[in-house]
This record gives C-alpha cells, sequence and structure tokens, in this order.
C-alpha cells in the first residue's frame, strides 16, 4: 500500500452527526459516522471491499468532481481538494479505510458513503481543516453531488470489471500460448484417445494442447464480447435514472472523464432507467466466466490424468514438481497447479450461481443486491486471472511427454481396428477386438495370424501414427 499523510494522534476522538444522531469515532480515521454504523451494523463475514472496486468508485468520484468544477457547481479550491483525495484513494493509500463489511445494506449505500467521508476528511486536511468539518466539506453535498448509490455502485462494477479483464486478458493470452506452444512441441508425440474413459482410436497428444489453447481463446473472444456491453454506463441516472439533482450536460460531461481515466470506450447508457434495474450485463459476465471455468476444470482434469502414475496411471505426461506432495509419502508429487485450478473454478460457479440469484431479485426501479454482485464479480475475475497464469507459468510450461508410454498405449489400443471397418465390415473387426481382448494379445498381432490382408498392408493401415493423422482414413480406403 502506498504510503499515506500522517494521521492525527490515535488517543482523540471526535464527534460526527448525521441525520439519525451523534457518534464518537477515533480522530485519525478518515471515515465518518455513516461508515462506523455500517461498521457496527455489519459484523458479518469479516469480508472487506476488494482493491480493484475501490479504484473503481474513487475514478468515478474524481471524475465526478472535476465535471462539477467544469459546469461551475464546486468551488475551484474545494474541487480541487476532492479531485486529490480521489486520485490518492486511486493509488491505493485508504484501503485499509473501507471498512464495512461486504454483506451490508442493499445497494450499497454503506461502500458509497465509505468512500465519500474517506474523500471528504482528507479533502478537509488538504484545505487545513479539521476532519468531520463537513460544513467545509460535505460528503453527500460535495464529494456525492449529482450522484446516488444507485449510479454510483453500478458505474463502479462495470469500471473495475473492465479494469480486471483486461489483466484476465493477458494471463489468458499466456495461457493460451502456453497450450498452443505444447501442441506445437508434441505434434509428433502419438497417444491412445479415450472417449468414455476407455480406449478409443489413436491421437497426437499435440492435437490435445491444441484443442486446450482454442477453448482459452475462445472464452477470451466471450469475455472481449461481454465487455463491449460493460462499456455503457448509468451514471448520472441518480436515484431512478431519471437524473434529479443532476446537471443536463453532467452525464455526458462525466462519462467524457472516465473515458480519459480508464483508456476505456466508455459511453453513456442510451435508457438510465433500464440499464439502472437490469443486471443482465453483470449477467453475462458471470456467465462468461462460468463458461470459461467450466473449459477451464476440463483441462485441469485432463492433466490430472494424463500425469497419473507414476507406475500405476497412465503417466503419459510429466507435471513439474513444485512441492512435495505427502506428509507420509515420502518422494509422492502431485498434480498441484490442476488441483488449484479445480478449486478456482468451483469457486466462480458458485459465484455465479449467487451472481445469477442476486441478479433477478431486482425490484421496481433498483436491484439492491448490487454489493453482492460487485464483491463475487470482482472475485471471480480476480482468482481466475491468478490462477490461469499460475497454471501457465508454473505448469504448462514445464510439461514433458512420455513418447514411450503415450506410443505403447496407442499400439496396444484394440482401437486400432477401427481402421479394418472398411476392408472387412464393423461385425468382423468386432470379433476380432473380443477375441484380442480374450487372448490378451496386440490387435495387430491377431490380425496377422487371421490373414486378413497383406502384412505390410496391415502395419500401415494399424500404424497409430498414421491413424491420428487427419488424412489416415482416406488412405486406408
Amino acid at each position: 500500500m502506498a504510503s499515506r499523510p500522517k494521521s492525527q494522534s490515535s488517543s482523540r476522538m471526535r464527534t460526527e452527526q448525521d441525520s439519525l444522531g451523534s457518534k464518537l469515532l477515533p480522530a485519525d480515521v478518515y471515515y465518518g459516522i455513516q461508515t462506523l454504523r455500517a461498521i457496527e451494523n455489519f459484523q458479518i463475514s469479516g469480508l472487506r471491499s476488494r482493491p480493484a472496486f475501490i479504484r473503481a468508485i474513487a475514478r468515478v468520484k474524481r471524475a465526478a468532481a472535476e465535471t462539477n468544477l467544469r459546469l461551475g457547481l464546486l468551488k475551484p479550491s474545494m474541487a480541487r481538494a476532492i479531485i486529490v483525495a480521489s486520485q490518492e484513494m486511486i493509488d491505493g493509500r485508504y484501503d485499509d479505510q473501507f471498512r464495512a463489511d461486504v454483506y451490508q445494506a442493499g445497494a450499497g449505500t454503506s461502500f458509497n458513503m465509505n468512500a465519500n467521508e474517506v474523500i471528504a476528511n482528507r479533502a478537509l486536511e488538504l484545505l487545513k481543516k479539521r476532519r468531520g468539518d463537513y460544513e467545509s466539506v460535505n460528503p453527500n453535498d460535495h464529494v456525492n453531488m449529482a450522484q446516488s448509490t444507485n449510479d454510483i455502485i453500478p458505474t463502479s462494477i462495470r469500471l473495475a470489471s473492465l479494469d480486471l479483464l483486461q489483466s484476465l486478458d493477458r494471463s489468458l493470452e499466456i495461457l493460451e500460448w502456453a497450450c498452443l506452444s505444447k501442441g506445437r512441441e508434441f505434434r509428433r508425440v502419438v497417444k491412445s484417445a479415450r472417449t468414455h474413459l476407455q480406449d478409443a482410436v489413436p491421437i497426437m497428444l499435440g492435437r490435445d494442447f491444441q484443442a486446450y489453447g482454442r477453448m482459452v481463446g475462445e472464452s477470451r473472444r466471450r469475455l472481449r464480447q461481454v465487455a463491449q456491453a460493460l462499456c455503457e454506463l448509468n451514471i448520472g441516472g441518480t436515484a431512478v435514472g431519471t437524473g434529479l439533482n443532476a446537471h443536463p450536460r453532467y452525464q455526458g460531461l462525466v462519462v467524457q472523464r472516465l473515458r480519459a481515466l480508464t483508456g476505456q470506450p466508455l459511453r453513456p447508457a442510451q435508457d438510465l432507467v433500464a440499464i439502472m434495474q437490469s443486471m443482465a450485463d453483470f449477467a453475462d459476465l458471470s456467465g462468461a466466466l462460468n463458461t470459461l471455468a467450466v473449459d477451464l476444470t476440463k483441462i485441469a482434469n485432463d492433466l490430472r490424468l494424463l500425469a497419473s502414475g507414476p507406475r500405476t496411471g497412465w503417466f503419459e505426461i510429466n507435471l513439474p514438481a513444485l512441492q512435495p506432495g505427502s506428509s507420509i509419502m515420502p518422494g509422492k508429487v502431485n498434480p498441484v497447479m490442476p488441483e488449484m485450478l479445480n478449486m478456482v473454478c468451483y469457486q466462480v460457479m458458485g459465484n455465479h450461481l449467487t451472481v445469477t440469484m442476486a441478479a433477478q431479485a431486482g425490484q421496481l426501479e433498483l436491484n439492491v443486491m448490487m454489493p453482492l454482485i460487485a464483491h463475487n464479480l470482482v472475485f471471480s475475475l480476480e482468482i481466475l486471472t491468478n490462477a490461469t497464469n499460475a497454471l501457465a507459468t508454473k505448469c504448462i510450461g514445464g510439461i514433458t511427454a512420455n513418447v514411450k508410454r503415450c506410443r505403447d498405449y496407442a499400439e496396444k489400443s484394440v482401437s486400432i481396428a477401427t481402421a479394418l471397418n472398411p476392408l472387412i465390415g464393423y461385425q468382423k473387426t468386432a470379433k476380432l477386438v473380443q477375441e484380442a481382448i480374450a487372448r490378451d494379445v496386440s490387435f495387430l498381432d491377431l490380425a496377422l495370424q487371421h490373414r486378413i490382408a497383406d502384412p505390410k498392408r496391415l502395419r500401415q493401415m494399424l500404424d497409430p501414427v498414421r491413424l491420428a493423422e487427419p488424412h489416415a482414413g482416406r488412405g486406408a480406403r
């Protein structure tokens, strides 16, 4: 965390007042009375707002102050102080001042007021005023000018999501590249495919890793598409989307400032009422993250199976040995990165269900479940970014193939018999397969014994490498 200005002595207290009465606070905190009420009321989980979400709301507060200054609604000195305080919040100086629990009053009023109070009290410091002197800089009247929790929170969710999507895309790009690189490296390593976890026709190990890369690439495409909708902001809608208490030019100008601050192609919403009521864009994002988690789970499960062993499993690939795998069995090494990825994916899937339930829980002009949506979306984005980056750099990049093991399984698989279907038909081939299994002999040896075709032709037709190539079937005919 970046350093912040020296605070007042923690041994002193200050009194603040709101519409419900007055309370004592430590003199050195930047939050105020409404945040204190939230701290007292919502001792639920111990979970606090994620830094990415704090940065997002701070950007909104800075853009709002700059816009209200331009419109002549804030005094220049006050506006500059609010802008500086907001930027310091963007820089991470006051993360520890966000004390309200994730599970709090609906819509996110506690979080919004937490931000308003921290900015107001830091602005007061910059103006050489006492913290809590809200006659000089007021959290509601000045920091929250032309704003409502109802447009601030969804706008902040969008900004935080867009910011984190960039990080996730970079991580997925690394993972996609790592998988495709392994696809090229293993392009000549033949193995037995498996369907229903039973022996199937041969395939190149590289084709599997190439498929993993394509899956990740498709998720990147889906997420970029979802991001386009997130660029539409309902800032300026204030309480219910009508723009009450906001200047007519406020919406366009504040979005313009946010575009400059974030570098994102942001745009004002066409219908502020509709976008305030609907959480569909967040449900879409959560759905795309869930789909990514589904594919990542499949990849993690495959890696665990392919690396199983070394003596009693498949052992077709080696995963990097990252740490001892057992507290009692010496020398055991576990597939820790795929296991971690599975856990992350299951968490994301659970978060998606939570977001789905919360998104459909709106009534009339507002959905009050936005704090829950915000927490789960930001959490999913963060852990997927970290997990996929770890998988790419600590696991995929270091995978090696057990070429002989792969080849042995491919040659022993009775499913290579599939190549004889055009020659002797499915039923006769099936009987030979059953005989090979019963006698525990390779299918090639059995086919040679039955003199189904010229030995040279049989060896060509049943060569696992030829069968794994796309043109092998046409060559067999």
